[in-house]
């Protein structure tokens, strides 16, 4: 795939920051990338801590919805928590529901089941929330767009409050957005317009954690029960793909340094069951290993089991539940890859492939791993992507964005042709009848603003390093980085008139390269590659010929020159530290 290449130009006075934050001058040029500006602002990225996070009380109607719980527990109310499906929403209902518990109130969970409630808050909840004599409905991770349902559970005597992270549903009218409004009784999400907190992009347990800081201080319980919501907090963080900047870093970088020692039982089973070290777990670990096997339950069964797990206490119960929820995910793993490979063959060499927005409908698809599958497509064709199943009351679908493509403004365009639909720009969920699904894929097409270049991936990298002044007590400056994700990638370097001394190919199935590279001035670095190795010999075949690619092969003289996008890390053998370049990108 072709992409283009950019190399940061955003100055400061990098020498003056090396000197008072005692950092190399790259860790310094890394953090400016990252629009880390001001001094309070490096403060944050470097120092932050869970004392420094914003006031909860900046969030609209926080206080509201405390007064409202504190009143109900007060008055031996019924609350029920309603949350989402996904990670978010699991360690959203956690949080909730243990906190609520600790401050006495007769509260209870349900989470919607993915294929016969859908996502969010319905009228089939609420009437059994009614019927079961709850007084108020406490929503996490949803809610916000829910706005004829919540109608509804005022219609029938409920209280209800909404604590949630999506954007604000809206409506165009002459050209312009005009937001819609909810008659929930408190509703706190920072992203209302007239909401003053400073950081609109935490995530739906961050929301929840947040207001029940305030219920925590108005009512004097013990805080030290906030070392276990921040490790799920940084769960939900890293799983729900949300940007890993501001206050949202300092979340996640001390939620896994106290997951080493958590004293949540079913926690520490499922990174048992997936066989890490809970002393060196980072944010790959969270969002390739234990989130998706939280998440496993409510794509292939039912969230509640991932709840139940989180609040398990019994140590061989938590254990054979964690196994399970392994189990599960390995399923769902099996299942994403025939489908994917199912939907990429649909695509290439097809009309679809000429399609800007790709609009993949696979009726026997499992609908649970819809959206997974669009984000393989996204990533393969690097194209807003949505894959579309069919459902017990028509199709479903859900899409993955590319940077520039708006996917949930881009829908609300085509909502005449939708039954339901809701998300982020940069992911999306929606309902439709199957007859549809053409003219959608016509319409979100014909609408779409994007140019043939924008369907070209950016490769932003963060400086032009020379790959000699790479350096194992470099890389160690890399932590104060971390943790790495969304808006805070591990840092990208790029060199240039790179020759190579020798390539060998290892791994079980021969498919990782291993390369002795020299610089410009001919220092000699070892690299390595874990993408394909045979489309890169096809690359310097092209541009070399065979004879060079087979010289390399043999450590013996070659003409083959390259540029290449690396990453500096340290590799670990017997004991010894040994600097290592990983080619991510090469030309």
């Amino acid at each position: 795939m072709k992409s283009k290449w950019l190399v940061y130009a955003k100055k400061a006075d990098f020498k003056a920051i090396e000197q008072k934050y005692g950092i190399d001058q790259v860790i310094a040029r890394i953090m400016r990338n990252r629009d880390v500006c001001t001094d309070e602002e490096m403060q944050m990225y470097l120092n932050g801590s869970i004392d420094g996070l914003h006031a909860p009380e900046l969030l609209k109607d926080a206080q509201k919805a405390v007064d409202i719980l504190t009143e109900k527990i007060a008055q031996h109310k019924k609350i029920r928590i309603i949350g989402d499906y996904d990670i978010d929403g699991i360690c959203s209902i956690t949080i909730l529901y243990k906190a609520l518990k600790k401050a006495g109130a007769d509260v209870d969970y349900v989470v919607p089941h993915r294929i016969t409630d859908g996502y969010g808050i319905n009228e089939h909840l609420i009437d059994n929330a009614a019927a079961e004599g709850k007084d108020t409905i406490l929503t996490c991770d949803n809610g916000i767009a829910a706005i004829p349902q919540i109608q509804y559970a005022k219609e029938h005597g409920l209280t209800v409050i909404v604590t949630d992270h999506h954007d604000i549903p809206f409506i165009e009218e002459n050209g312009e957005k005009k937001l819609l409004t909810s008659c929930a009784d408190a509703i706190v999400d920072p992203k209302q317009p007239d909401c003053e907190y400073p950081f609109d992009k935490i995530c739906g347990a961050v929301v929840a954690y947040k207001v029940m800081q305030i219920l925590y201080e108005k009512l004097g319980l013990d805080k030290t029960d906030f070392k276990e919501y921040t490790e799920l907090a940084a769960i939900a963080t890293v799983g729900d793909v949300v940007d890993l900047k501001d206050e949202n870093r300092v979340i996640v970088r001390q939620g896994l340094a106290w997951i080493a020692t958590t004293k949540n039982t079913g926690l520490r089973a499922l990174i048992g069951a997936c066989e890490l070290d809970a002393a060196h777990l980072s944010a790959y670990h969270i969002g390739f290993i234990i989130g998706p096997c939280l998440n496993a339950s409510g794509r292939l069964d039912t969230a509640q089991r991932a709840i139940e797990l989180l609040l398990c206490t019994e140590p061989g119960k938590a254990h054979e539940m964690a196994q399970e929820l392994r189990e599960l995910n390995e399923e769902r793993k099996n299942m994403t890859d025939t489908e994917a490979k199912k939907a990429i063959e649909m695509v290439e060499g097809t009309d679809l492939y000429e399609d800007n927005v790709l609009v993949v409908y696979l009726p026997e698809c499992h609908e649970s791993v819809a959206g997974i599958i669009a984000g393989r497509l996204r990533e393969h064709f690097y194209k807003p992507s949505i894959v579309i199943t069919d459902a017990a009351d028509g199709a479903k679908g859900s899409g993955r964005s590319i940077e520039g493509y708006n996917m949930f403004e881009e829908i609300t365009k085509c909502k005449e042709l939708l039954t339901k639909f809701g998300g982020h720009p940069m992911a999306a969920g929606l309902s439709l009848p199957e007859e549809n699904v053409e003219k959608f894929r016509r319409k979100i097409n014909e609408n779409c603003p994007l140019t043939v270049e924008e369907v070209c991936p950016d490769i932003h990298i963060d400086m032009a390093m020379p790959v000699g002044y790479a350096s194992t007590e470099l890389v160690h400056q890399f932590a104060l980085l971390e943790p790495f994700g969304k808006d805070n990638p591990s840092p990208l370097f790029a060199d240039r008139n790179l020759s190579i001394s020798r390539m060998w190919l290892i791994g079980k199935n021969r498919n990782v390269l291993r390369m002795s590279v020299l610089s410009e001035y001919g220092q000699p670095v070892p690299v390595i590659f874990f993408g394909d190795v045979e489309t890169l010999f096809a690359y310097f075949t092209e541009k070399f010929g065979q004879e060079e690619v087979e010289n390399a092969l043999h450590g013996r003289k070659n003409r083959i020159l390259f540029s290449m996008v690396y990453t500096a890390k340290i590799d670990f053998y017997q004991g010894n530290e040994n600097l290592q370049l990983e080619m991510k990108y090469y030309r």
